[in-house]
């Protein structure tokens, strides 16, 4: 609702005044018009009174007037005939339209805010910004009003346009409150004959009132009151005739019916400031007077002739407007009152006091006293209103009807002298002097008068007034009778049809129930007043009810949003745009964001359309652009429409500002999603090369990927610094995206594109069409070529400015690839890979895209000549800025307390100078590999760039998948060609005598076979210059384990030139290998029982290795049978000997499942090899089982063998570091015996089988080779080739508080193989019993030591067997001589005890019965007897078995 300076009463108040009309003379005008104003306009500032005055009522009651102002206006007589219902005339309507229209929110206003829930609501000039969505800061611009319970908008266009209304509205004869009560009669004293000229001035008064010719202006009562004015200009004017003009007129009229007003006292030589008071009523009253109606204007000249001019007709309107446009442009000027001082001021306002006071007011006293004087003395009853009762108002003259009148209600006509308009007129001017108790009374009485008479216009003037009367009356008189306004309303609407008094009455009820917090029935009031004939009046009244909905204690913000809506339409029917735009704009602020799509739609195009109407087209652009770039619902063919007018209001927004690249909302760039790539694109395969797969946009980033990338980069940036990574290292990023590390500025090479990948989205439900698409670019200079270039006076390269320009770019600096047709299909996303090629080193920055963008073309439209016409396509050339915001700070604390973005410059190169670039193709690389199959391929290295290239190295998640050879092992003939490649075996193989069956031994040393490391050094010779490229073997080997298995190469180069920026370069390889079931292969090894023989080793014996192989294969790749054809042995410590099968099969076959069992000894190696030098020297045994010999240690056989070694040690290390550990107190005893069991058991001994397999494809032969590894750690365990399952981890319970790892105890079986026993002696004995009854036979006891430490031993011949089945056998049997012995047995010692055997009779005799105790000894510390206990029992050997006979039979 309208939030105005006065309060309600005020309003009310001076809504009716008394008015005053004015006639001048000639000379009068003159004199006022020194200042650009006429009289009348002269006194309008002073009109209001800042004293009190008094009167006294019928009574003799003394009432005291406050805040009085009267109206002062010219009399303009009119003789046209009152319009048709007391309407407004079309130029008072044109005023009202210009009034509001030229009352609109100041620039810069302070807004009002409302807040209701979650909605905060502006309400001020900028409601245009505050409240459309694209203001993303409005909410700053708002301030909490909290100067009054309720929150109000101001609407001053409402207060002028009432204003303006109420002060136009015709005069009617049923009331009489815009009736004149009195005239000024001004005459200047510079006059000939003043007198006189009151006198013309006093009869052209009563000719106007009382000869019935003028139906304007109308005249309260017959006895008007007359006030003459004399005029005095003080700067021209003789001031002693002035005066003596005033005496004789105070002799005339008396001194209460006149006054001596002095004007124009500034001379030319004073330079007075004084602020101009006019302006402000002119512009607001200026035309009110003018566009009354049709009237004619009289004036008096010097003969007393009266002459009239026709402002009817067409030349008088033009005058009319002339005067208007003239007074129009006095008032912009400004300049009123040029000639009046401060003491004119004072005159002017003393003068309005004096006429009021003295004139006015008395006047009015004398008027109310007759009237209640005629109409008691018709009553006859009492002297007093005061004391009447309803019957002295109940009777009356029945009003006079003309004959021909209708009886209708409207059409009634009381004469001026009968009573009831008697008491209408003493109710008007007890309300005009604020008397309204008086004035309640007498328009009740005039009420039931009129309503019985159906007089209905003059009853609902009563009910308005009482109404008024009753609400001004303040205090708990009486409530304010609203039924009264409302049945008011009705009646003028509805009956007498008249809007205009309908409207007044509605204004100013809503006021009154407005000031009562009675929002909803003021809203309902405005409501009703809306209708088709007025859409000015409809929108104001909408709009105020709009707001009573917003400041109504539960704020009803939908209905708010719906009724500025609906004034906002009629406000754009009205012509008032900008009003139409401002309500359109704050109902968005309710329904923006709340899931009204359509209906923020419909308003945004309102808006737009407004606003282009209005000359915004930038406004207009952002509203469509809201349209545009929200989810819409709205169909095809509308968002097609909305698009085209968009693009049309761009358009001119280009034309207009001048601006060649604006910033256009389509399509959506998906700025984080933005990557971009450094360097060529990889060549895909040629013919049978397969390209390295590297990096690529078709790739989708993976951070578990990209975390193996770097530490497959640190391995081989340590290896190329002596296994020690800089502190400056940073891993390659040829590709960046959002979730890689963009805090520092990448680095691009010289002649290398930068493609950067842009996400572009269409959010419509219609094509959108890009033409000439390319990147926007700002390009410095390093710092050498910077300097040279500020020396030659260039400045930063963009080529912004050239595509601004419409002009050829240069390519001097950087090649701007451009894409010249790229469309997007309803609601696409799609990328779009834009390409710039620097040709400078320096820094570049890629700011943006910029491209054309056309609308879908319309429905073609039928034309008479061509018969189908397409409407032209609108092009709008632009750009969208890649704005690409950092990630999340949260390191410090400040970064953890605020929102804090660190930067992202990925599209801010440093182009770096010429790098060496590689590219890597494979040739014959399989896809499917058989496990543990041998399969030669050929890498070829080619260097593309312009700069050497060298220390190339490869890295790989399986370093044991492949190998390059090792020249200084024994290389395998390479063919010429991978063309000459079939059928050649991958090993180097030699002819061997079949069946042999004796292992051949070769010495070679880890070193020769590459470093322990995964990073692997590329034999091409040192340096690749530019333009070459070698091609190397490669032997690839299939992982252990079946399934598809990806394998990553990450091959390393550098530039000789060690001072470029870019240390290094990478190239990435993935491959997938599909692994197939092979061979299964088991092994075990078991301590040999047979002592050495005399002659041979006498380190320790011999161990059984016992393998089984088992034809797992079930593919259907044609693999029938495996022919195991060699195997061999790899250690430092044991070898294979010889192989002992019993079958004597050398050619072994295992067909499909099936299972073969070979059996091999083992020996341990010579001291004397494994102590040549400090370098593990490893001893290969070969055991062919055909007719010919593979070279196990030679390439690539070799090869995987350490490669797998040192793969299966790194996995068994990580097993044992994740076990359970020693406190670091220090070892304890159970670990040293455990260790020095482990070490007695200790075999590591590694088996390798190699196998063929023949299958045929497409006709062809082929020979599948493969080699399995079996890795066995110690005596009596067993292992396989295949790789061990990991078993899903069990769910443990959480411990606090960890338990101490358990004792280390070696198990008893470890401790029972330290020692190795047999039994020497004749298996048959004869002796002769009848000779000598006791046979003594000698057998020898030999000891063996199988570990590597001292062991004491105990031999106890006393030991009785406890095996039942021999102990017949052992009966009648003992040892004589010792038959207990201590020892102690050096590593690897054997010692032979010579002992005698007793028997007494012939028999079969068991004689193992004797027990072997042993105990290592830990730190070279003996035990002695009192330690004896801690020894345990060795394992024996099985019965020794002996047969005395007796000779004497």
């Amino acid at each position: 609702m309208a939030q105005c300076v006065q309060s309600v009463q005020e309003f009310v108040q001076d809504s009716f005044v008394p008015m005053v009309a004015v006639l001048c003379s000639d000379e009068a005008e003159r004199l006022t018009s020194k200042n650009k104003l006429n009289f009348a306009e002269l006194l309008r500032p002073f009109c209001r009174l800042t004293s009190e005055g008094h009167l006294r009522d019928p009574n003799n009651q003394l009432l005291v007037v406050k805040n009085l102002r009267i109206c002062v206006t010219k009399v303009v007589p009119s003789t046209a005939p009152p319009l048709l219902g007391a309407a407004l005339s079309p130029g008072q309507r044109h005023h009202l339209d210009q009034v509001v229209l030229s009352c609109q929110p100041q620039e810069g206003a302070v807004s009002t805010a409302v807040a209701a829930g979650d909605y905060d609501l502006s309400f001020n000039d900028e409601a245009l910004k505050c409240s459309a969505p694209w203001f993303s800061s409005w909410k700053d611009a708002l301030t909490e009003a909290c100067a009054s319970k309720h929150f109000s908008a101001s609407t001053p266009w409402f207060e002028v346009y009432r204003e303006n209304f109420l002060q136009s509205m015709p005069a009617s004869d049923h009331e009489f409150l815009n009736h004149y009560l009195a005239c000024l009669l001004v005459v200047s004293s510079g006059e000939a004959a003043p007198v006189e000229q009151f006198v013309k001035l006093s009869q052209e008064q009563h000719r106007i009132q009382h000869s019935g010719d003028f139906t304007k202006p109308k005249w309260f009562i017959p006895n008007t009151l007359k006030y003459y004015v004399l005029l005095h200009d003080v700067g021209q004017g003789d001031e002693r005739r002035a005066e003596a003009v005033y005496e004789d007129m105070k002799q005339r009229y008396g001194p209460q019916g006149c006054y001596l007003l002095k004007i124009n006292s500034l001379v030319a030589e004073q330079e007075e400031q004084i602020h101009d008071l006019w302006t402000h009523y002119l512009r607001s009253q200026d035309q009110a007077d003018d566009n009354v109606g049709p009237a004619v204007s009289s004036s008096v000249d010097k003969s007393g002739s009266t002459t009239q001019e026709p402002s009817a007709d067409t030349g008088g309107r033009l005058e009319q407007d002339s005067a208007s446009a003239s007074r129009e442009a006095d008032i912009t000027a400004g300049g009123h009152g040029a000639c009046l001082t401060l003491s004119d001021h004072d005159r002017i306002r003393q003068f309005v006091q004096e006429f009021t006071f003295r004139g006015l007011l008395p006047h009015i006293e004398k008027n109310i006293r007759q009237l209640n004087d005629q109409l008691v003395s018709r009553k006859g009853l009492s002297r007093s209103l005061f004391t009447a009762t309803k019957k002295w108002f109940g009777g009356g003259k029945a009003p006079e009807k003309s004959v021909s009148e209708p009886k209708s209600t409207g059409g009634l006509l009381y004469p001026p002298e009968a009573p009831e308009l008697q008491i209408r007129k003493m109710a008007d001017l007890c309300f005009l002097v604020q008397h309204y108790e008086l004035a309640y009374s007498c328009y009740h009485t005039a009420k039931k008068d009129f309503l019985s008479d159906q007089a209905m216009l003059y009853a609902a003037g009563a009910l308005e007034m009482a109404a008024v009367s009753a609400f001004l009356q303040g205090g708990a008189v009486r409530p304010y009778p609203a039924h009264y306004m409302d049945t008011a309303i009705q009646t003028y609407r509805d009956v007498c049809r008249n809007v205009v008094l309908a409207e007044r009455c509605a204004l100013l009820s809503a006021e009154i129930l407005k000031s009562q917090a009675k929002y909803s029935e003021a809203a309902a009031l405005l409501i009703k007043m809306t209708s088709e004939d007025s859409d000015l009046r409809s929108a104001l009244m909408l709009e105020q009810a709009a707001h009573c909905f917003i400041n109504m204690r539960t704020r009803m913000l939908r209905k708010f949003a719906f009724h500025m809506i609906l004034a906002g339409h009629r406000f754009s029917k009205a012509g008032q745009k900008r009003h139409a735009l401002r309500c359109y704009c704050q109902a968005m602020q309710v329904y923006k964001g709340r899931s009204w799509s359509l209906a923020e739609d419909h308003i945004n195009f309102t808006v737009g359309r407004q606003s282009f109407t209005l000359g915004r087209p930038e406004k207009a652009a952002q509203a469509f652009k809201q349209i545009l770039t929200n989810d819409s619902r709205q169909t095809a063919a509308q968002q097609g429409a909305f698009l085209r007018e968009y693009l049309y209001v761009y358009k001119t927004v280009i034309s207009r500002s001048g601006v060649r690249l604006p910033q256009l909302p389509l399509p959506c760039i998906h700025g984080a999603a933005t990557r971009v790539y450094f360097g060529h694109e990889r060549r895909l395969a040629e013919g049978e090369k397969q390209a390295a797969t590297h990096v690529s946009l078709d790739q989708e980033y993976d951070a578990e990927q990209a975390a193996m990338w770097c530490k497959l980069e640190e391995q081989l940036v340590a290896a190329a610094n002596r296994g020690v990574v800089p502190a400056n290292f940073q891993p390659s990023q040829c590709y960046l995206n959002s979730q890689t590390d963009n805090l520092r500025h990448p680095l691009a090479v010289v002649e290398e594109p930068v493609v950067v990948e842009v996400v572009f989205r269409n959010p419509l439900k219609v094509p959108l069409a890009l033409s000439r698409l390319s990147l926007v670019w700002k390009f410095t200079r390093d710092t050498h070529a910077a300097a040279a270039a500020e020396d030659a006076g260039e400045e930063l390269v963009s080529n912004q400015d050239t595509l601004e320009q419409e002009s050829r770019q240069t390519d001097d600096v950087l090649t701007t690839e451009t894409i010249l047709d790229f469309h997007l299909a309803p609601e696409e996303t799609k990328m779009a890979r834009l390409r710039v090629l620097p040709h400078r080193t320096g820094c570049l920055s890629i700011t943006g895209v910029v491209y054309d963008l056309a609308a879908a073309s319309p429905a073609e439209t039928p034309d008479d000549d061509d018969g189908l016409l397409k409407a032209e396509t609108i092009i709008v050339s632009g750009k969208q800025d890649l704005k690409i915001r950092g990630p999340r700070l949260n390191h410090t604390k400040e970064d953890k307390m605020f929102v804090r973005y660190g930067p992202d410059r990925r599209l801010e190169p440093i182009v770096t100078p010429p790098m060496p670039l590689m590219e890597v193709f494979f040739l014959q690389f399989p896809t499917a590999l058989l496990c543990g199959e041998i399969r030669k391929a050929y890498v070829e290295f080619c260097n593309v760039s312009g700069v050497s290239l060298c220390g190339l190295r490869v890295a790989s998640t399986h370093p044991e998948f492949f190998t390059f050879g090792n020249p200084s092992a024994g290389t395998p003939l390479t063919p010429l060609s991978p063309a000459s490649a079939e059928n050649f075996s991958a090993y180097k193989t030699l002819a061997a005598a079949p069946g042999s069956g004796a292992a051949c031994e070769t010495l070679v040393s880890a070193d020769d076979f590459g470093p322990t490391s995964d990073v692997v050094d590329v034999p091409v010779g040192g340096t690749l210059e530019p333009g070459h490229s070698v091609q190397l073997p490669l032997w690839l080997r299939g992982p252990d384990q079946e399934g598809v298995h990806e394998i990553n190469f990450l091959f390393y180069y550098e530039s000789p030139d060690k001072r470029s920026k870019i240390s290094h370069r990478v190239v990435r390889h993935s491959v997938f290998i599909c692994a197939s079931r092979s061979l299964s292969v088991q092994a075990s090894a078991h301590a040999s029982a047979i002592p050495p023989q005399q002659g041979q080793d006498q380190d320790g014996g011999s161990t059984l290795v016992f393998i089984d192989v088992e034809n797992i294969n079930t593919s259907d790749a044609g693999v029938r049978e495996f022919h195991i054809v060699q195997v061999s042995s790899g250690s430092q410590h044991w070898s294979l000997s010889k192989c002992i099968n019993p079958a004597k099969d050398k050619d072994c076959k295992v067909s499909s499942k099936e299972r073969a069992k070979l059996c091999f000894r083992a020996a341990p190696c010579k001291a004397r090899r494994a102590s040549l030098d400090r370098a593990e020297m490893f001893t290969f045994a070969d055991v062919n089982l055909s007719d010919e010999r593979i070279v196990s240690s030679a390439t690539p056989c070799g090869d995987f063998f350490f490669r797998c070694r040192r793969t299966s040690k790194a996995c068994r290390a990580d097993a044992c570091s994740s076990g359970s550990r020693t406190p670091s107190g220090g070892r304890s005893l159970g670990e040293d015996l455990v260790r020095v069991v482990n070490e007695c058991d200790r075999l590591d001994l590694n088996i390798i089988v190699i196998w063929k397999a023949y299958v045929v494809e497409d006709s062809k032969q082929l020979i599948l080779e493969g080699q399995l590894h079996v890795a066995l750690q110690a005596v009596g365990e067993e292992a396989t080739s295949l790789a061990p399952k990991q078993d899903t981890q069990e769910m443990v319970l959480l411990k606090f508080k960890s338990d101490p790892p358990p004792p280390a105890v070696p198990p008893s079986t470890q401790l029972s193989r330290l020692i190795k026993s047999n039994l020497r002696y004749s298996e048959t004995y004869a002796h002769d019993f009848a000779h000598d009854s006791v046979c003594v036979v000698p057998v020898c006891l030999v000891l063996s030591n199988c570990c590597r430490t001292d062991v004491d031993i105990t031999v106890d011949l006393r030991h009785k067997t406890t095996s039942s089945e021999w102990s017949e056998c052992a009966c009648s049997f003992t040892w004589v001589g010792q038959t207990r012995y201590r020892l102690a047995l050096c590593p690897r010692q054997t010692r032979h005890l010579e002992l005698q055997a007793c028997f007494l009779m012939p028999g079969v005799y068991n004689i193992n019965t004797h027990a072997v105790c042993a105990a290592p000894c830990l730190d070279g510390h003996h035990r002695d007897d009192a330690n004896a206990q801690t020894e345990v029992a060795q394992h024996g050997a099985g019965p020794a078995l002996i047969v005395i006979t007796d000779s004497s039979q």
